[in-house]
């Protein structure tokens, strides 16, 4: 079976056969071609992609090119298991070695490694430096390791591993192999330290576009967690979704919830046993779950690439775990919303656990003041209103060229100020000043809200003239506008066990009228508007159809005991409903369908979409 002939510039390269034959595709994406032509002429290289810029590939075609077997290193299990699954279901050869597998799967794995059976084989980077594996590889010529979640090495890094550190030893015991750094997120100090670290010789560096134009961003004021995650997810339903929090009773809590209110979601956290997260992990992929609701443990190991929504319950602590954790979202191309719950009390949790945690850990002052640093990033990036794809292109050192990126709150106009913003924070500011200084966030919400309490009353703050000033505000939204005034510098909240707020400079400008103050309004409903984006990839994509495609991929999915995105993406479904091609020459030709799946796979797409056409009376091979 034949492809329609193509005009990409690769039309007679062995790139992009390969490309064609295991993975469907017609063109690589920027990038790409220099990250693979830097492994098969054997110069090291760091490659900067964001999540779902289609790193992997940059390291699974040159060895099927060059008919040789690399290594990857990879720090997941769960991650290694999906990228082989996929690997084996394209017809690509592939194994892994990991803690945990029966001596009968390891001696098989090795047996086929020595054998030069395998082009790629993925190793957790604690095994690869065993003196026992190290024999195993000298045995057989390694042309190059690819270093996956590369950024890992570097203390400046969002998520240093100290077992990576060794990785700069692969040159000593192989001296000839290149070796190619690959991460989804990291500024020029992390680019650096990462090739200073793994003693890169004269490496290529290519550095991908960090904005993904198919995912909205929204960053709103937390007034009900739980609330606000559910009507997002009403937004979504049926489609997989994560929500990530800060603690793990708050994975436990909001899955609870989000089970009471007929969602099928479970939580996910480094103290659950391995069994238990072997298990959610396995139906997120299996589709058996929507959502998940986890700590940053869920992270590098989900691979599933139609994720529809991604909402951070409360701030993360770097720039670099937003823009990673919100890349888990839309890895197939299409469209994808993430929302993030702010308030300004989880910058100040977040400092909390940075002290505790240096402490247990004896860290060095020079990595607590990088953690604080990353945090007030993130901080930066919440409490401002500008657009979120330009101020996070901006974060990793790259120029946003859009006035408009009509795909975040700001842009889309779904940000609203209060329009009495200095009135507000004057009485916000006057209400601090007239309980002396002398007290914290709580107890001002108490006073200006009218609150009849014990304490309120012990300290006469009930005769006060700002007692009920603003009564008419609910508490949460309250709580929210006085942690507003902390983050935009007009009041100060000191580190003390029981921190008080105090007035400063700004404060006192605000409170003479010489300083006006913009509030953003937590809204309980926005109106949330579909993005061009949105509109255009479902444009002639018969969605009747498309559903029954799912079905079907689901349902051959778990008769072959592997997650359904592992068999085509939504992109390659929406294709093929929006299509509906005919024969199997018409779907080879579609996006995402190689020679092997065609092969394995093809008859019964063939058969679904022929009887679902004949039964709507619709045109074949549109």
């Amino acid at each position: 079976m034949k492809r329609e002939p193509s005009t990409s510039p690769y039309e007679n390269s062995a790139i992009l056969d390969t490309l064609r034959r295991y993975w469907g595709y017609n063109e690589l994406r920027p990038l790409q071609e220099q990250a693979i032509q830097a492994e098969l002429n054997h110069r090291d290289s760091l490659v900067v992609m964001p999540t779902g810029g289609g790193k992997s590939l940059c390291y699974q075609i040159p060895p099927a090119v060059g008919k040789r077997t690399d290594i990857v290193i990879s720090p997941l299990i769960s991650l290694m298991k999906d990228q082989v699954d996929g690997l084996r279901e394209c017809g690509y050869p592939a194994g892994a070695l990991y803690s945990g597998m029966p001596a009968h799967a390891i001696q098989e794995t090795e047996a086929q490694f020595l054998a030069g059976r395998y082009q790629l084989l993925f190793v957790a980077p604690e095994r690869l430096l065993t003196p026992q594996f190290l024999r195993l590889a000298e045995k057989i010529k390694i042309d190059a390791f690819a270093i996956d979640e590369a950024h890992c090495i570097s203390h400046w890094g969002h998520d240093f591993r100290p077992e990576y550190r060794r990785l700069a030893e692969l040159k000593k015991y192989f001296p000839k192999a290149s070796l190619h750094a690959y991460t989804a997120t990291a500024t020029d100090r992390v680019r650096l330290d990462i090739a200073e670290q793994l003693k890169l010789r004269n490496p290529e560096l290519l550095v991908g576009i960090f904005d993904r134009p198919n995912l909205v961003y929204r960053i709103v004021p937390r007034y009900d967690a739980r609330a606000q995650v559910l009507e997002i997810l009403k937004r979504h339903q049926n489609q997989a979704a994560i929500v990530y929090c800060i603690s793990r009773n708050d994975t436990e809590s909001m899955a609870s919830f989000l089970q009471a209110n007929r969602i099928r979601a479970a939580h996910y956290h480094a103290g659950m046993e391995a069994d238990q997260r072997r298990r959610t992990q396995e139906e997120f992929a299996s589709e058996a779950l929507d959502v998940v609701a986890a700590t940053v443990a869920f992270g590098m190991g989900i691979d599933r690439s139609d994720v529809r929504c991604v909402i951070h319950a409360a701030m993360p602590k770097s720039v670099e775990h937003y823009q990673q954790e919100t890349g888990r979202a839309g890895r197939d191309g299409l469209e994808a919303e993430c929302v993030l719950l702010y308030s300004a009390a989880d910058a100040m949790r977040w400092d909390s656990l940075i002290t505790r945690n240096a402490n247990q850990a004896d860290a060095t002052p020079e990595s607590i003041a990088a953690s604080r640093q990353l945090l007030d990033h993130m901080r930066q990036i919440c409490s401002g209103v500008h657009c979120r794809h330009k101020k996070l292109s901006e974060y990793f050192g790259q120029a946003y060229p859009k006035a408009n990126c009509e795909a975040c709150d700001v842009c889309l106009s779904e940000v609203e100020g209060l329009a009495d913003g200095t009135v507000t924070a004057q009485k916000i500011l006057s209400c601090v000043a007239r309980v002396g200084e002398r007290f914290g966030a709580a107890h001002i919400v108490d006073v200006l809200a009218g609150a009849d309490t014990e304490r309120v009353r012990r300290w006469g703050h009930d005769k006060l003239s700002t007692h009920g000033l603003m009564k008419d505000t609910d508490r949460k939204s309250l709580t929210n506008l006085v942690y507003q005034l902390i983050d935009n510098g007009l009041l100060e909240r000191s580190d003390e066990e029981y921190p008080v707020l105090r007035l400063n400079d700004a404060s006192r400008a605000v409170l003479k009228g010489q300083r006006t103050v913009q509030l953003v309004e937590p809204k309980t409903k926005v109106k949330v508007k579909k993005t061009r984006f949105d509109e255009k990839s479902w444009e002639n994509v018969d969605e009747g159809l498309f559903e029954a495609l799912r079905g079907l991929r689901r349902k051959l999915a778990d008769q072959r005991g592997v997650p359904a995105y592992v068999l085509f993406n939504d992109a390659t479904l929406r294709d093929m409903a929006k299509v509906r091609p005919g024969s199997p020459g018409s779907l080879l030709n579609i996006k995402g369908v190689g020679e092997k799946k065609l092969a394995d796979i093809g008859q019964p797409f063939l058969e679904a979409i022929s009887n679902y056409c004949r039964e709507k009376r619709l045109e074949m091979d549109t």
